[in-house]
């Protein structure tokens, strides 16, 4: 059952880290996109979050289960911290995406402004995906 978990959790780690990765080329396309072009970009991103909104939560029961079964103690430094940054990230990537492509189809849309902002903001969310993953991989004890 471990081997199964363990599988389900690496598995919606890739779910959650790599449709981001994608997004990077497209939201660079965003900037010169125009009309059903942008709407598919938009909606293209909007799909990308919800699966890897789905995977996040396949990933968080997972990975609970897999510390209920394991000697891991939930105190254990690499676990709190990331838990800290996932409570964190889920905070930030309500606020990050979805708010500001509502704002593309606003008529005096500053679609530049839109398309660095989104850009900032995936990549901050990389980061804080790379930084969790780092925390269950190399397991670093800090306390």
């Amino acid at each position: 059952m471990y081997s199964i978990l363990l599988y389900a959790h690496i598995m919606s780690a890739v779910l959650s880290i790599g449709p981001f990765f994608v997004l990077v080329p497209l939201v660079k396309q965003m900037n010169t996109a125009q009309g059903d072009v942008l709407q598919a970009h938009i909606a293209t991103f909007k799909s990308a979050t919800r699966l890897v909104k789905h995977a996040g939560h396949v990933l968080v029961a997972s990975g609970a289960l897999l510390i209920w079964q394991s000697a891991w103690q939930w105190s254990t430094s690499w676990i709190v911290l990331t838990l800290v940054v996932m409570f964190g990230s889920i905070f930030f990537l309500a606020r990050a995406f979805t708010p500001v492509l509502r704002k593309f189809n606003e008529p005096k849309a500053d679609q530049a402004a839109l398309v660095k902002k989104l850009n900032r903001s995936l990549w901050i969310y990389i980061f804080l995906l790379l930084l969790m993953l780092w925390f269950m991989v190399d397991k670093p004890v800090l306390w």
